[in-house]
């Protein structure tokens, strides 16, 4: 990468190694209404994430800007809907999306991906009655995370949150 940081094969091994110490993993406290989460020290600067997932919650559709990512599921399961293709960086507000885009992931316990910049995704606890947990690892720290409503193929610019905004 040049820069020095973690590559996302390095932040996924580290996601998996974190979501398997049952220790980190009953350190999060858990709401039942809401989403909770404790910063821990990601590997080689990168920034990372223990959250804890209520049922029925997700993130909403999102990207890590051009950060590099990867995320583990430590208890229960996730699943993951993405987009197979780039979004352009910006420049943009509103997106129609073709057929044939989408793809759902089901990462159970143990299991987990990585991801490039970005890339736009929700992740959601599907359960009805089970509480969720995961490790996610992010290089460079976030930088902002952009948030996107989406209705049928089109994909629409909401949000840009920074740092300041969940920390």
């Amino acid at each position: 990468m040049g820069r020095g940081g973690p590559t996302s094969a390095e932040l996924l091994d580290f996601v998996r190694r974190a979501a398997a110490d049952s220790e980190l993993i009953a350190t999060l406290p858990l709401d039942p209404e809401g989403r909770t989460w404790v910063r821990l020290d990601g590997p080689r600067g990168s920034e990372a994430w223990l959250i804890g997932w209520p049922p029925g919650t997700g993130t909403g559709w999102h990207d890590h800007a051009d950060s590099l990512g990867a995320f583990a599921t430590a208890a229960g399961q996730l699943t993951e809907n993405s987009l197979s293709v780039r979004l352009p960086s910006d420049g943009w507000k509103t997106l129609e999306l073709h057929e044939g885009l989408d793809r759902e992931r089901r990462l159970a316990e143990g299991q987990g991906r990585a991801f490039g910049t970005h890339h736009v995704h929700e992740v959601l606890n599907p359960s009805a009655t089970e509480h969720a947990v995961s490790v996610h690892a992010y290089y460079p720290p976030l930088p902002l995370i952009r948030r996107f409503s989406r209705t049928g193929p089109v994909l629409r610019l909401e949000q840009v949150e920074r740092p300041e905004d969940w920390q």
